[in-house]
Parts: structure tokens; C-alpha cells; sequence
């Protein structure tokens, strides 16, 4: 079990480096970013020097990246060339608005994956079953930026029942929220149901049936808790990705998180900012995998020795 551990954490340590390394490299395909800044007169021949000693930004790219990572090992993220801020406190700022998106679009389809699920598996064949896959169906086939979009000439234009975006009352986060967790509680739903039609046919799910055990009971006391494995690791890793933030819907609705935050860095090549944010999202969501790995290894221990 310790040797798995390790095994673990050393693939993610390597996954965060690769993350950082190609995000790192991908911002030099401009070239160097004080250009951007001398261009809109923002940057002075002080500030010039200022980044090019600090960041490294007149040696070879390579040498930028082993510089970059060196302070970040020592919890030095740098400074954003837009605003001044130091990344860290950016993230600080930023990262709040996407926690609470993030809990409201996992409520979400924990509302609406999990009990859909159930009843597509309990109603096997009937129109209740219908309509909970293709729920599943159109909620995995269409894009988050068109659905979000669509959500705000609807409600919030047409009807003017909610506000088109940005953060505010608790009204402010069903749009995003819907968007957000949408494609997730299709998936969450479909998981569901092939998990409870699993349990649903086995040996002692038709031991208590025929038992008497009423229905209620059996679907919820011994057909639920033992198909609910597979949903709880889905609904981690949706919950990790969630809080990290998700670019597509904080940019349709202006709301103030890591992933408009992150937009925002990759427009102006704010370089500092955008590889602090994808070492942010990697770790985080990294750290649930790695959790959820070894739960698994603890309870099947034929995983850690494939």
C-alpha cells in the first residue's frame, strides 16, 4: 500500500510540472510578453528591465521556465505584469467566486443526475426511463457556451425572470449553475442508472424481494448504497473540476472566478497569473484523484497490485 502511495504522489508531482511546462511554453508562442505591454504604452523602459531581471525574460525560454519554477518551489508565484498583484493574491480573489459556482452546479446534479438515475433504473423500459435517458442524451450533446447562451435569451432577456450574469444574490447563480453542472448530471444520471440496474439484478436484491421486503427498502437500503461506489467518484472529480472553475461558463456569464481569471491572463499574456492558475486547477483536481485512488486500493487491493 505504501509503495502505491508513493507511486501516486510522484505521478503527480510530475503531472503539475507538465502541466505548468507546457502552459509555460505556450505563453513564449507570442514571444515576449513585454511587447505586448510597450505596445499599449503600459510597460516603461524601467518596468522593460524591471521584468526581464526579475523574470528571467532575456535568456533562452528554457532557462525562463527553470526560473519560474524555482521561485515557485519556494511559494514565490510572481507578480501579474497587468495589475501588480502577486498571483497568489489573485488567486485569493478570484477563487471564492468559483467555490461558491462551484457548490451551487454540484447541488445541482445532485438534484437532478442522482434521483433521475434511480428512476430510469427503477422504471426500466417505461416512459420514465425514456425520458432519463434522453435527459442523459441532449444533456451530453450540447455545448455549455450554446446552452448558457440560450439560457440567458430565455430567462433573462425574454422573460426577464433572472439576471443574465455576474455575481450577485442568490438569483445570480441558477443560469450559471444550470450551465455549469448541466453535462455533469447528465453523466451523473447515466452512471446511476447502469450502477442501480447492476445492483437491481443481483442475487440478494432478489433474496429481499422475495423475502417481502417492501420496494422502498430495497431500492434505497440495498440497491442504492451498494450502487453508489462509481457516482461518488464521479461526483469528486465534477466537484474538483467545478471549484477549479470552468472557463466557458464564467466567461458567458461575467462571473468573477479562476476560470474568467485565467481568460483574462491568457488575452493580456499575463504569464505569472496563467501558470499559477493551471497549478492551481492541476493539484487540486489531481489531489481528488489521488484520494479517490487510494480509497480504492484500500478497499480492492487488487488495484494496487495491477
Amino acid at each position: 500500500m505504501r509503495i502505491f502511495v508513493i507511486r501516486r504522489a510522484i505521478f503527480m508531482v510530475l503531472s503539475v510540472i507538465a502541466a505548468t511546462l507546457i502552459v509555460f511554453s505556450m505563453s513564449r508562442l507570442q514571444g515576449d510578453p513585454r511587447y505586448l505591454f510597450l505596445a499599449s504604452g503600459y510597460a516603461s523602459q524601467e518596468t522593460w528591465d524591471a521584468w526581464g531581471e526579475e523574470f528571467g525574460l532575456d535568456k533562452p525560454v528554457p532557462i525562463q521556465y527553470f526560473i519560474w519554477l524555482g521561485k515557485a518551489m519556494k511559494g514565490d508565484f510572481g507578480k501579474s505584469l497587468k495589475s501588480g498583484y502577486s498571483s497568489v493574491e489573485m488567486i485569493k480573489i478570484f477563487a471564492p467566486a468559483s467555490l461558491q459556482l462551484g457548490l451551487a452546479a454540484w447541488f445541482f446534479v445532485l438534484i437532478t443526475g442522482v434521483p433521475l438515475g434511480v428512476l430510469s433504473a427503477v422504471k426500466r423500459g417505461t416512459i420514465w426511463d425514456l425520458i432519463g435517458r434522453s435527459f442523459a442524451v441532449f444533456g451530453q450533446a450540447l455545448p455549455p457556451f450554446w446552452l448558457g447562451i440560450m439560457l440567458i435569451l430565455i430567462f433573462a432577456v425574454k422573460l426577464d425572470w433572472l439576471p443574465p450574469g455576474q455575481r450577485g444574490g442568490p438569483s445570480h447563480y441558477i443560469l450559471p449553475a444550470v450551465t455549469l453542472g448541466w453535462l455533469a448530471s447528465a453523466g451523473m444520471m447515466r452512471l446511476v442508472r447502469s450502477a442501480m440496474l447492476e445492483v437491481l439484478d443481483s442475487e440478494y436484491v432478489k433474496l429481499a424481494r422475495a423475502k417481502g421486503v417492501s420496494s422502498t427498502v430495497v431500492i434505497w437500503k440495498h440497491a442504492f448504497r451498494n450502487a453508489l461506489i462509481p457516482p461518488l467518484t464521479f461526483g469528486a472529480l465534477i466537484m474538483a473540476a467545478f471549484i477549479a472553475g470552468t472557463v466557458v461558463t464564467e466567461t458567458v456569464f461575467a462571473w468573477p472566478g479562476l476560470g474568467f481569471m485565467t481568460v483574462q491572463a491568457i488575452i493580456n499574456n499575463d504569464f505569472p497569473v496563467m501558470t499559477t492558475a493551471v497549478m492551481v486547477f492541476t493539484i487540486l483536481y489531481l489531489f481528488v484523484v489521488f484520494i479517490v485512488d487510494v480509497l480504492y486500493a484500500y478497499i480492492d487491493p487488487r488495484i494496487r497490485l495491477g
